[in-house]
């Protein structure tokens, strides 16, 4: 079991722009060409901001139009946000707020022996990396600037990141796979 960062980024470090679309994405590629369905199947609990939650929300239709539903996916989701936020039904939604350790070993515990996959946002995915709790992460760099936006990892990291594997997907997009060591 592995707590893992799966995200893209822009050239320029950017996962959303400030208003918080993923626009830019799309037109870079398929995203069944990406390493994303193989990695799906192996998640067993997610985490998410509720910055990318309200991106669900918002765009409820396009995910329907692509999926079939406004959910797309099956596991428990804890989404962490200090604010009330609305359910999607259908989804197995838990809301919580604060620190990310007990939430963690709820989601290992519901998880079971499959890998739990921080969705986003980058300060999300940090208080994992804070809390020595984050072991990889996958970021698919699109071939496209933002020029300001929500960062893809607002950490100071100075000890580097393993690199394990760098994938082409066509010609818009690269696959970074990253080990991340316990912090000392």
């Amino acid at each position: 079991m592995r707590t893992q960062y799966f995200t893209a980024t822009s050239l320029d470090g950017f996962i959303a722009t400030e208003d918080d679309s993923l626009d830019w994405l799309f037109p870079l590629g398929d995203v069944e060409a990406t390493s994303y369905p193989e990695f799906i199947t192996h998640v067993g609990a997610l985490a998410m901001g509720s910055s990318t939650y309200r991106w669900m929300l918002d765009n409820a239709d396009k995910v329907a139009a692509s999926v079939g539903s406004p959910w797309p996916y099956s596991q428990p989701t804890w989404v962490f946000s200090s604010q009330q936020l609305p359910p999607i039904a259908g989804a197995d939604l838990r809301f919580v707020r604060g620190d990310v350790r007990p939430v963690h070993a709820a989601m290992r515990q519901a998880a079971a022996d499959r890998n739990i996959w921080i969705v986003g946002g980058g300060d999300l995915a940090g208080q994992f990396y804070d809390a020595g709790l984050l072991d990889q992460m996958i970021v698919q760099v699109g071939s496209v600037t933002l020029g300001r936006g929500k960062p893809l990892f607002p950490r100071r990291v100075t000890k580097p990141f393993k690199l394990t594997s760098v994938r082409q997907v066509g010609s818009g997009f690269v696959e970074l796979y990253y080990d991340i060591s316990p912090q000392e």
